[in-house]
């Protein structure tokens, strides 16, 4: 839903809702079934396989760990729900009760893609990818509004009810 502000646009977007990250959960998870594994293999195994089994457990969580920070950083750039507070050459992005504060730079593009914009640097490598909006209008509406031209309320419609009962 767009509504257009003084100085921008408000947007609500309303796409699918990212996938839940409950990387921690397995991260967790993971990690106590190891300690678990390593204490057995330490009270059954020669102290080399036991230290050994302690090594592999410490190499596996920062293989896990790194992987999941990855998955992150490559999420940080999706925006596909909450509310967008358009100006030219500035996002901000509200979801969930965070906020973010995007300035755009002088060689950033704004690509559109279907009902979806990309926002890619100068060497067009993408920054953002904002999707969730309700038409093609709503997206193209905030790559005008980035690139800094005004929008203005062209067409208001006027519904009036009128009585029966002046039969």
């Amino acid at each position: 839903m767009l509504k257009l502000t003084d100085d921008g646009a408000k947007i609500t977007l309303q796409g699918q809702s990212q996938a839940a990250d409950n990387g921690l959960f397995w991260f967790g998870s993971a990690l106590l079934i190891g300690a678990v594994a390593v204490a057995l293999a330490m009270s059954l195994l020669p102290d080399r396989l036991a230290i050994g089994a302690l090594a592999l457990l410490i190499v596996g969580s920062f293989v896990f760990n790194r992987k999941r920070q990855q998955r992150k950083k490559a999420m940080a750039g999706v925006i596909t729900n909450g509310v967008l507070w358009v100006r030219a050459g500035e996002l901000v992005h509200d979801y969930q009760g965070k906020r973010e504060h995007i300035h755009l730079t002088d060689g950033d593009k704004m690509l559109l893609i279907g009902e979806q914009l990309q926002i890619v640097d100068s060497e067009d490598k993408p920054k953002y990818h904002i999707s969730g909006f309700d038409s093609l209008q709503e997206a193209t509406a905030t790559k005008a509004i980035l690139q800094g031209q005004a929008l203005t309320k062209r067409h208001v419609n006027i519904k009036m009810n009128t009585d029966s009962d002046d039969s």
